[in-house]
Parts: C-alpha cells; structure tokens; sequence
C-alpha cells in the first residue's frame, strides 16, 4: 500500500488494488477494497472519454469470474457498499 502513495493515475489504483487483495484477507469487511480498485485503474487507463465504458467493462469482467457458490452474496455486498466504494459497481 505504501508503494501506491507514490504514483499517480491508473498505476496508483492498480498498486493499491495490489495491496487490498494482499493484506485485507483478514478484514471481510474489506474485500470489495481490491475490486473497487482495479475498477478505478481500468478508469484511469482509459483513453479520452471512455472511462466509464472502461470502468464498466472491468466490472463485468469480475463479476463473470464469481463462482456461483458466491455470486448472489458478493452481488448483494456490492449493492450494499457501492456507496463507499465510490459507484463503482454500477455497472
């Protein structure tokens, strides 16, 4: 997390999407963190005008990977937490 601090745009979300996946395993209440994250790289990433689009499809891309097991749960969770995730799960 500290090696994000340091970097700016989509380098910056992806080191700490880095992070939150590394050292929040033992934190539930945080595990959206690396998610939200890498939602926010693949913003900052895109060209002129397609953030959103690019934001988008990332979080599709994710919830394309949930094993069934735990889809509904994670959806929800999401739904829940949007709001301090910065929207990112409007997608």
């Amino acid at each position: 997390m500290g090696a994000a601090r340091d970097l700016s745009g989509a380098a910056r979300f992806a080191a700490y999407a880095a992070g939150q996946a590394a050292v929040v395993a033992h934190v539930a209440a945080h595990e959206l963190g690396a998610a939200a994250y890498a939602i926010k790289a693949a913003r900052s990433a895109a060209l002129d005008g397609r953030a959103e689009e690019a934001g988008r499809l990332e979080c599709e891309w994710q919830r394309a990977q949930l094993p069934g097991e735990i889809r509904d749960l994670v959806l929800d969770d999401q739904k829940l937490r949007n709001k301090i995730c910065w929207f990112v799960f409007d997608c």
